[in-house]
């Protein structure tokens, strides 16, 4: 297996119980902005400052370049918009709106890297729009569609999948950015400006601090680390179609772990995207061979 496959599908197997996390902190939008963004920002700045630490040749990752900046944004704006779309709107209209991050990292790909993408990947990302739309679309109703919260959720998940996209192609293009820096300082400055303008967000029990941190801490930094390095392997559209891989997954933690439960569209709409992604694999792995 190519090791960019490898490194992402590891990236969002890991990434899957944070959706259980968020929802077991019972934290409000503002304080999850707050805490995952300055944990994870933490986590992020501090592995990447170990190879200016440890570089003995004098050759230092660059930073303060164009992409080097423009990954500080775009960290800030994924960091922000995920946790405070979820806080407006249903998740299902979030992860919907998430899921269309394979097409904008292929437009982006082919403007910015001049990546083709053959019709079968084009086929494979639209059949695994349909299936994650499938699985969430049972827990929309007429009146979330329709609430003005419930788009501007929307809104914050297309924001987020724009970002995500333009951060793989970032570091796709730039292979000598500092990218952990870049997503910690970006983190970092999200989480300040959640707690300057949410004050209350400091606020948080102990049962609160105990989940949001395991995802801040441990779970963001590592699966975001091992996705964005991914891109540095295989393109982007690749790495954004394996990433939807959590959106499926994501609620079977939710399933395990509370009282709620499937529903039959639900699972219809996982199976469709498994086997999708089985066939993903299976022929990245034949193209692989020849």
């Amino acid at each position: 297996m190519n090791p960019g496959i490898f490194l992402a599908l590891l990236g969002a197997l890991i990434l899957t119980p944070d959706t259980l996390l968020m929802r077991l902190s019972e934290l409000s939008g503002g304080q999850m902005v707050a805490w995952r963004a300055t944990q994870a920002g933490s986590i992020f700045f501090i592995i990447g400052l170990f190879p200016f630490i440890l570089s003995r040749s004098g050759v230092k990752p660059k930073i303060w370049r164009k992409s080097f900046v423009a990954l500080v944004f775009v960290q800030m704006a994924n960091v922000f918009c995920f946790a405070y779309g979820i806080y407006l709107a249903p998740v299902a209209i979030v992860l919907i709106a998430v899921a269309t991050v394979p097409v904008f990292s292929i437009i982006l790909g082919a403007v910015v890297l001049k990546e083709a993408v053959d019709m079968r990947t084009w086929a494979i990302v639209i059949i695994v729009f349909f299936g994650v739309t499938l699985s969430v679309i049972g827990d929309i109703n007429s009146y979330d569609i329709f609430n003005l919260s419930s788009i501007l959720g929307g809104l914050c998940g297309l924001v987020v999948a724009f970002s995500l996209a333009c951060n793989f192609v970032i570091i796709r293009k730039d292979k000598e950015v500092a990218f952990p820096l870049a997503l910690g300082t970006g983190g970092i400055l999200c989480g300040l400006l959640a707690f300057y303008f949410w004050p209350s967000a400091s606020e948080i029990n102990l049962k609160g601090m105990f989940y949001i941190s395991i995802t801040g801490l441990l779970i963001l930094p590592l699966s975001f680390i091992l996705l964005s390095r991914a891109s540095r392997m295989t393109p982007a559209s690749n790495v954004s179609i394996i990433m939807l891989l959590e959106t499926i997954l994501g609620p079977l933690w939710v399933w395990t772990f509370t009282t709620e439960s499937p529903q039959f569209l639900t699972i219809i709409g996982g199976i469709i995207v498994i086997l999708a992604l089985i066939y993903f694999f299976s022929n990245k792995r034949t193209q692989e061979a020849t």
